[in-house]
Formats: structure tokens, C-alpha cells, sequence
């Protein structure tokens, strides 16, 4: 299928934390697949409603009755990801959040767009009790999700089908976010998925990796906690979030590439 517009929903994935940055903003899997998307349309136009922190009721209230605006049917592609920031919360409630996004699916669904969906990641070769409840609650909603795609017919882009996502070195500096090599992979992913050309290679691993010396990995543990860990606890204990006052960066159709104003 050859789509005439791409709308994006989510968090700090989808949003494109932490890629390069270009025009003051971070270009992510989703810039990324616009580029080709444009390439197979002159008529093309994108949409990234995403904001880093949003709790899937947040995107379900802010970003879903924007995007429904801007759904012309089958031909435009709804990307929907949120529900992970809510699994890793403290006072998690898979009975509350999973309702919301298999309605939330629902509703795009029922607009006649094309929806894409994402598994999360469930083991990204960590230990201990932390990564293994992580996990479990990763996997509920994984099945969630898959459940939810099989009803509406959505495409699943599952991470968890290949084990090369699990290599850190798809990570940014803060441990959460992919670098601009891990959007790249999931840009190429996500292509394939929906037809359009990528690089065949996506799914080969990299290289093994070289031992780190113990100092320096002391020295990066303790800038990573100094520099995302504390900010990162001291926004829960006063119930901020790092995307409170942030505007999506594209709220409304824009021809891609983007021009120059």
C-alpha cells in the first residue's frame, strides 16, 4: 500500500529520544520512515503527536482525538505505543491500563486507518528482582497487545522476535532511550512491516563487544545515576514527568521532508 499520511502516537519512543537531532528536534524511527514514506508518495504528509513521559490515559486524552482529525481511512498509518511508562511506575495496575489500550486500539481501528502497534522489549539483559518484574508485567501487556491486534487486524511490530534488541549498544547513554542505531533498526523494521524498501541487514547483530574495564564501568555507572537516575527519582517523588509543558513536534500535517520556514 502506498500511504498518504503517517500519524504517530506515543511517548519518548515514538517522539525519537535520544537520535540525532536536527532543527532543534530528535529525529527518531519515525522521521526516519516518513523519509521513505514521502519517497513512495509526492503527496505524503506526516503527523508526530508523541511527547516523552505520557502514561497511556494521557495519550489516549491528548494525542488520539487530534489524530482521529486527521485519519483519511485505510491509506493513512496510525502508529500507536503507550502503556510502557505506566508498567514501569511503582503503583502499576495492569487491570486499569490494559482496558485503556485495547480501547484505545479499538478506537483507531475504528476509523478505518491502518494501525501499527509495538510490543515492548521484555528481557534487555538485565538481572535481578527489578528486570524480572519489569519482565512480567512487559509481558502482560505484550499479550494485551497481541490479544488487541488479532481482534482489529493491526500490524505488530514485535521486538521481542528478535534477540539482538537486548544489545545495549542500541542504547543511548540514560539506559532507556535507543541511540540513532537503534532507530535506525527499528525504521528498517517497521518499513518491512509495511512494504516500503529497508536495508535487508536490519536483523544482523553486531559484533561482539569487548569487555569494559572495571574502572570505567564504575565511572559510567555513577555519571549515568548522577546525570538520569536521581532527576529521574526526584520527578516521581514530586509527580512530574520530563514531558509536562512539551508540545508534540509536528501537531498538525506537514509535507517531508519538512521545509524550511
Amino acid at each position: 500500500m502506498i500511504y498518504d499520511r503517517l500519524i504517530v502516537c506515543g511517548d519518548s519512543f515514538s517522539e525519537g529520544m535520544t537520535d540525532q537531532v536536527i532543527d532543534g528536534k530528535f529525529r527518531g524511527w519515525a522521521d526516519r520512515v516518513a523519509d521513505v514514506m514521502a519517497q513512495a508518495n509526492p503527496n505524503f504528509t506526516y503527523v508526530n503527536l508523541a511527547v516523552r513521559g505520557k502514561l497511556v490515559q494521557q495519550v489516549i486524552d491528548d494525542q488520539l482525538p487530534q489524530a482521529q482529525k486527521f485519519i483519511t481511512g485505510k491509506n493513512t498509518l496510525v502508529t500507536f505505543h503507550a502503556g510502557a511508562n505506566d508498567a514501569i511506575r511503582p503503583n502499576y495496575k495492569a487491570e486499569l491500563v490494559l482496558p485503556l489500550y485495547r480501547e484505545a486500539v479499538r478506537k483507531v481501528a475504528a476509523t478505518g486507518a491502518t494501525v501499527l502497534l509495538f510490543t515492548v522489549l521484555e528481557r534487555t539483559g538485565n538481572a535481578g528482582k527489578a528486570a524480572d518484574l519489569w519482565a512480567a508485567r512487559f509481558h502482560g501487556f505484550n499479550e494485551n497487545l497481541r490479544e488487541v491486534a488479532k481482534e482489529v487486524g493491526a500490524i505488530v511490530a514485535d521486538a521481542n522476535e528478535e534477540t539482538f534488541f537486548s544489545d545495549r549498544r542500541f542504547l543511548a547513554f540514560d539506559r532507556l532511550h535507543l541511540n540513532p542505531m537503534g532507530h535506525d533498526r527499528v525504521a528498517q523494521a517497521v518499513l518491512e512491516k509495511i512494504e516500503l524498501p529497508c536495508n535487508s541487514n536490519w536483523r544482523q547483530p553486531l559484533p561482539p563487544s569487548r569487555k569494559t574495564p572495571w574502572i570505567k564501568s564504575k565511572a559510567q555507572n555513577t555519571a549515568w545515576f548522577i546525570s538520569f537516575a536521581l532527576p529521574w527519582l526526584w520527578r516521581r517523588a514530586r509527580g512530574k514527568s520530563s514531558g509536562d509543558g512539551r508540545l508534540p513536534k509536528y501537531p498538525e500535517p506537514i509535507t517531508w521532508p519538512r521545509t524550511a520556514n
